[in-house]
């Protein structure tokens, strides 16, 4: 039977699908954190997380691991490197959260604009003081950069519209055309962005190009009073810049991500960011909606069904995208047993190295034909080992 631990804590419905399938052994421990984990993933086959860090310790610890789900859009918190060493599918459910997030970016600067959480602050003081809370901006006719326009930059720069936003946007793949089409104004650097607009709002992914894009430079660019909103990672943030502009009164702040949060669900924090009166802070809370937990959790059990079946699986990040194999043979071949295993016997005994086969299957299924890439030619004393097999109907070299 396959094992199954959830390490960190899912939609009730997800649980109860999961229990519901017949081959998986569910295993559900919620509090887990990236120590705790290393010891629970013993035999397990498949590992679902949110927020638990997923290291290389655990990973060569878990000797019967063959898939991660991130039951969120980002992989940074998982060492995909080395799950790619150890042939670990990461897959993750992009795009379920994208509505969550996008509310709360748009909560975020409506809170800070009105000085929402000031006002309540007050007010359970005792305190009444209209004079000093009925002074805003408001969001008509502002102009809102958005950085990085995947799923959940769209869904923000369509709310923004309903408030009467104008919306200028950059990411890499953002193109003129692209950016007529979703309606805002195109920007070809970052910086444009900062100097533009009068709140900017962020949606990027983790990875070596976007750490600390957000940096002194930019942050300077921007507007005195302006609004800088990070829903993404933390880690795309220098922080001590922005630290430095909130102290200063430069500009405001709303983050619901920071570059050293706990992975565990209640604790203490320390850290200098968190202490600001210009930043507006959440708990990285953004996709924690009943709804785009549920819509998660309904995609890791689409995922987890297609890896026991056997199906492609979806979202996998850690795969090759395009092949490098330029090099390979197609044998055409009868459908029964044993006659691949003797195509795999011969390149073996050659020192043929196979990087990626494909095996289709005509109708009637009498007859198949394998495409065998390989990392160098086959040398010709292959091809006519190879056509000497049994059930070999035909041999052909490719690239």
């Amino acid at each position: 039977m396959t094992k199954i631990l959830l390490a960190d804590k899912l939609h009730s419905s997800c649980i109860t699908a999961l229990q519901e399938i017949d081959s998986l052994e569910v295993i559900n421990k919620p509090d887990l954190n990236e120590t705790t984990l290393i010891e629970a993933l013993g035999d397990i086959d498949i590992l679902v997380v949110r927020s638990t860090k997923v290291t290389a310790v655990a990973l060569e610890a878990a000797k019967s691991l063959s898939l991660i789900i991130r039951a969120g859009a980002g992989t940074n918190t998982i060492d995909v490197k080395v799950a790619s060493k150890r042939g670990i599918y990461v897959t993750n459910c992009p795009g379920k959260n994208a509505t969550a997030v996008a509310e709360l970016a748009l909560g975020l600067i409506l809170a800070i604009d009105r000085r929402i959480a000031d006002n309540v602050i007050e007010m359970r003081q005792g305190k009444w003081n209209k004079k000093k809370f009925s002074k805003a901006n408001g969001l008509k006719g502002a102009t809102l950069g958005v950085i990085g326009l995947g799923s959940i930059g769209q869904e923000v720069i369509n709310r923004s519209q309903a408030f009467g936003m104008k919306t200028i946007g950059w990411s890499r793949s953002l193109t003129p055309e692209k950016a007529a089409e979703l309606n805002i104004e195109y920007a070809s650097t970052p910086l444009e962005v900062a100097t533009k607009a009068d709140i900017v709002s962020v949606h990027l992914a983790l990875s070596s190009e976007t750490r600390n894009l957000i940096n002194k430079e930019f942050l300077a660019a921007m507007k005195k009073g302006a609004i800088f909103i990070n829903t993404s990672r933390g880690e795309v943030v220098d922080e001590e810049a922005l630290i430095a502009e909130l102290s200063s009164g430069r500009l405001f702040a709303g983050l619901d991500v920071f570059a050293q949060e706990p992975s565990a669900g209640e604790a203490e924090i320390s850290f200098e960011i968190a202490k600001s009166l210009n930043l507006y802070g959440t708990h990285h809370i953004g996709a924690s909606t009943d709804q785009a937990e549920r819509e998660t959790g309904d995609e890791v059990v689409r995922i987890v069904n297609n890896f026991l079946n056997g199906a492609e699986i979806p979202n996998c990040v850690n795969l090759r995208r395009a092949s490098t194999a330029k090099h390979g043979i197609v044998v055409r071949h009868e459908d029964r047993v044993g006659v691949l295993a003797a195509v795999f016997a011969v390149l073996k005994e050659h020192g043929c190295n196979v990087q990626e086969m494909q095996n289709q299957i005509f109708e009637g299924a009498l007859a198949a034909c394998a495409k065998i890439m390989l990392d160098a030619p086959a040398p010709e004393e292959v091809i006519k080992h190879i056509q000497t097999c049994e059930g070999v109907l035909h041999v052909a070299t490719v690239g």
